[in-house]
């Protein structure tokens, strides 16, 4: 619900580029220092390969580094307005190969990568469940349904990885196994204490990948100790820590590391220095990849502004001032205090100033917000390349790799440099050393990306501000990507799900009502939208994570929860149509134990038989 509000919220106020005008040159200063962070400024808008990382040689250097870093991000943040990211929610796992003596058919959580496993609240082994809510993880005999009952309770809630007879439990200030063997009474294995952030994990080939981030500032003790495991202590050095080769906003270490679920070991581990408001974690078989999106210094752009496009504007005694400002030892946010201080006492013409300033920010909008990736081999677990492109990527779903290749869909979006001029999204693709080979620009211009989905060679990227247009492209050939066909809708769509090869459902909203809606992409360059349902409700949990997602292909239904009930909805016959409502309850998950549905939310359970959608069993949680 706060991010379907930061988006109507974008909306409304992404038009106010004009009236700030009547502000002055002292709105445009302010609007910059507020906006923007710190970014390696580099070439033009094409993707480049980016300067190595290195660790800090010393504790003095790494102190020093988060100083002037601090000294930044104050000044920044002390202007009311934070800098603005790409937001990282807590991960999540699910179970690999879950089984045992229960049904045969069995559901799984909704991951993007098949076969890499994300954290979700629900688990099951085919006969009993795990589902860890508000309050509480429940451990429930669920299989066969008329067995249906709480087995034990575990005091403890978060997000949950079922692997054999070891569940594992992530919360917010630890991760604890437990043997589970004999379900009625789970028995503590181990427990790492957290003393640091879990902002990401996935589960593959039976060991846990995490990604952990640590604040850190110029007086912050080292090491740093983001976790304890049993006796032993992972102790991050300053010599540990991977930095980059020029500034940027920092605020935070990112730990990876690798983690045996069986024993709760560390087995390997690196760190970096980054900013937490702007990364996204995207695993593929083989490679681990973290991203960071940069802004540059306000005062650096601004400056490089008016000595290219304002010098015929500016008195030249002003200008004098202005260059010899730029050359003191003073913090970044003093420099625009008194920048701001010396264009107001200038006589300018506003107008003039405004209109040169927005095609200056349009013809360079790709070198003022870019994205760096750095990409981790699974295999000995080092960083093996680096890369920089322009914009920012939405979520996980805005990376796929396919054949070697890293596709990366961003969104440019000159709002945040305090104008009302218009967006762009691209797409790049990148080799497995992260050079760019292909890109395909301008995606819904005046639109940012607001769903992500790609499938084998081809990409679908839904971008909005007033329609929803549905663009499909064609990703054969990685140095030659195509926008082949292209659909407009009403709404929004922010979730998009492969049904079939020929069939994808979007999830999104529409008149604040949860829409869902079925394409035929059998034809790429005519996608056609085959049906559309409006629902009573106003958000489902789908909208925030595909894990709260199930689909029942054997059954040609797919599962919807809302915050009054729980949707069945049939796409038979290309048709969406509800076959069952699940009511008065706040439905979290589903999941499937042969042919029966158990619909969980934080006060019950409910079990349906799919064969007739009747309710056959319910138990109170």
């Amino acid at each position: 619900m706060a991010e379907d509000y930061r988006r109507w919220e974008k909306r409304v106020k992404g038009g106010a580029g004009p009236p700030l005008r009547t502000c002055g040159i002292a709105a445009l200063c302010l609007l910059l220092a507020v906006s923007l962070g710190w970014l390696w400024l580099r070439g033009q808008g094409k993707g480049v390969q980016a300067p190595e990382l290195s660790r800090f040689s010393s504790e003095a250097e790494f102190s020093d580094y988060l100083s002037r870093s601090q000294e930044w991000l104050e000044g920044y943040w002390g202007m009311g307005y934070p800098l603005k990211g790409t937001s990282l929610s807590p991960a999540r796992i699910l179970e690999e190969g879950a089984g045992g003596e229960g049904a045969s058919r069995i559901s799984e959580t909704t991951v993007q990568v098949k076969g890499i496993d994300e954290p979700d609240l629900v688990k099951t082994d085919g006969r009993y469940l795990y589902f860890s809510g508000f309050r509480d993880t429940k451990v429930i005999r669920a299989f066969p349904p008329s067995e249906l009952s709480v087995a034990s309770t575990l005091g403890k809630s978060g997000e949950l990885l079922l692997l054999e007879n070891l569940l594992v439990l992530l919360s917010s200030d630890g991760i604890t196994g437990y043997e589970v063997s004999d379900p009625s009474s789970p028995r503590e294995a181990w427990e790492v204490e957290l003393n640091s952030t879990l902002v990401s994990a996935r589960l593959h080939r039976g060991k846990l990948y995490l990604v952990t981030s640590t604040p850190v500032e110029s007086q912050t003790p080292l090491p740093l100790l983001p976790l304890r495991a049993g006796e032993s202590e992972l102790r991050v050095k300053a010599t540990d820590i991977y930095r980059p080769p020029q500034p940027m906003p920092a605020d935070s270490v990112y730990t990876a590391l690798v983690l045996d679920p069986r024993e709760g070991r560390v087995e390997k581990s690196l760190s970096f220095l980054g900013y937490s408001g702007s990364s996204v974690v995207y695993m593929s078989e083989g490679s681990l990849y973290l991203t960071y999106t940069y802004y540059p210094s306000p005062i650096r752009v601004y400056y490089d502004f008016l000595r290219e496009r304002g010098l015929d504007l500016l008195p030249p005694e002003t200008w004098g001032r202005i260059e010899r400002l730029m050359g003191y030892e003073l913090s970044d946010t003093a420099k625009l205090v008194e920048l701001n201080l010396l264009l107001s006492s200038a006589s300018l013409p506003q107008e003039e100033l405004w209109g040169r300033w927005e095609e200056y920010v349009t013809g360079r909008m790709r070198e003022l917000e870019t994205t760096h990736l750095v990409k981790i081999a699974l295999e000995n677990f080092e960083i093996v390349a680096q890369a920089e492109v322009p914009g920012r990527p939405l979520n996980q779903f805005s990376l796929d790799e396919e054949g070697g290749y890293l596709r990366l869909a961003t969104t440019v979006e000159p709002w945040m440099l305090g104008w009302g001029g218009k967006s762009a999204n691209d797409v790049y693709v990148l080799d497995r050393g992260l050079k760019v080979v292909g890109s395909l620009r301008d995606l819904g211009v005046g639109e940012e990306i607001y769903a992500v989905r790609f499938l084998g060679n081809r990409g679908y990227v839904v971008t909005f501000r007033e329609t929803d247009p549905l663009h499909v492209m064609d990703l054969s050939d990685p140095s030659d990507p195509k926008v082949v066909g292209e659909l407009e809708m009403p709404g929004y769509s922010s979730y998009l799900h492969p049904i079939s090869e020929n069939l994808l459902l979007a999830i999104g909203r529409e008149s604040w009502r949860v829409k869902v809606s079925l394409f035929d992409v059998s034809s790429p360059s005519s996608p056609a939208e085959l049906d559309r349902l409006l629902l009573e409700e106003y958000w489902s949990e789908i909208l925030d994570t595909h894990h709260a997602f199930l689909l029942d292909p054997d059954h040609g239904v797919f599962f919807l929860p809302s915050s009054g009930r729980g949707y069945v909805i049939s796409y038979a016959g290309s048709d969406l149509e509800v076959v069952r409502e699940v009511e008065e309850v706040t439905a979290r998950r589903a999941v499937y134990l042969d042919d029966y549905l158990y619909v969980i939310s934080e006060e019950n359970l409910t079990v349906l038989d799919e064969r007739t959608w009747e309710t056959v069993n319910e138990i109170g949680l």
